[in-house]
């Protein structure tokens, strides 16, 4: 089956390294996708961890953009709770008003964070902030399609700065619900199968209910991490940097991306079998191709996005250059 590749960037900080250093990785990774003919390239929302450096994609998306020339570029995405839709909006708007045709905005409902730092997020602390999440993706929507009805109490507001131009909304998820929404709203879809792999039944319900409005069709990415390396021994290798971090995230610890030699000596020194929840695609370039293509085949994906951490920057780059390659991937194409 055909279907795109793109990159899902979380700005992994490198144990050794300062959280800067994860934002111009950022960067630097955004350029070489767009030279080796990835589709578009999406920065990920995290707040208070030593592990993640972008708390911000918009802040992320225009130095991207502007040094960048066929990508499109996005959020992966803005966690809505935390902002005015009104202010997600303008940003956006903004976006691509100056990179027209390029800016995508995904947005998701989970918080990126912990609940303390979630609370600290708050501008308005005397409680706790509702759950009223289809009705900020109501309003957002309402501003980016100039559709508000008469009686809302903001339909008055001035037009968009961006305008004509308009980012693509599209909805995130890990789990049902955001495929309901998706599909009764006519949004493409993004699942995190590298947060949840059980998610091809959710993504076959999307397509079932789609109700074409924004879109005619219905369209899913399935996200999935992965490593590719030139065999698949130094794949393995490369990855547990990876494992050892998600590791100890399951027990409450955030730590830096390790080294892969800390990493091992961790891995070796543990005792008990971990119970293994996230898929991980990890190996040599035909092992890479062979599982994304299975990916894509059980989630009926027309695009996969590709997610890696490693404590090397030049492994994250080469493990793109490897499945660009073994997908005959060109800027031009």
């Amino acid at each position: 089956m055909a279907f795109r590749l793109s990159v899902l960037d979380q700005s992994p900080i490198a144990e050794g390294a300062a959280p800067s250093d994860a934002l111009r990785n950022s960067v630097d990774l955004a350029r070489l996708a767009d030279a080796l003919g990835f589709h578009r390239y999406w920065v990920a929302e995290h707040h208070g961890t030593p592990m993640l450096a972008c708390a911000s994609p918009e802040a992320l998306i225009g130095p991207i953009a502007a040094l960048t020339t066929r990508l499109r570029v996005g959020s992966g995405g803005v966690m809505l709770p935390h902002y005015s839709p009104l202010k997600v909006a303008e940003t956006f708007s903004m976006l691509s008003g100056l990179f027209p045709g390029r800016i995508d905005l995904a947005v998701g409902r989970a918080p990126g964070t912990d609940a303390t730092t979630m609370f600290a997020l708050q501008r308005d602390r005397r409680h706790g902030a509702p759950d009223d999440f289809p009705e900020q993706l109501a309003e957002l929507l309402g501003y980016l399609d100039q559709s508000l009805p008469p009686k809302h109490p903001f339909a008055h507001l001035a037009a968009l700065p961006g305008l004509p131009e308009r980012p693509e909304p599209w909805l995130l998820g890990s789990s049902p619900q955001s495929g309901v929404w998706a599909a009764a709203l006519g949004l493409p879809y993004a699942f995190a199968d590298f947060i949840n792999p059980a998610g091809a039944g959710i993504a076959a319900r999307y397509r079932g209910e789609f109700a074409a409005s924004r879109r005619d069709a219905p369209y899913v990415i399935v996200a999935v991490w992965a490593i590719c390396a030139e065999s698949d021994d130094e794949a393995r290798r490369l990855a547990s940097s990876a494992v050892m971090t998600f590791r100890l995230l399951q027990r409450g610890q955030l730590i830096p991306v390790p080294t892969v030699e800390r990493a091992l000596r961790f891995l070796d020194a543990e005792t008990a079998p971990a119970a293994r929840t996230r898929r991980r695609v990890v190996g040599s370039p035909a092992t890479v191709r062979a599982g994304l293509e299975e990916v894509a085949r059980e989630y009926g994906a027309d695009e996969v996005m590709i997610v890696t951490i490693t404590h090397d920057h030049a492994a994250r780059r080469r493990s793109y250059e490897l499945i660009a390659e073994t997908f005959g991937l060109s800027a031009a194409g």
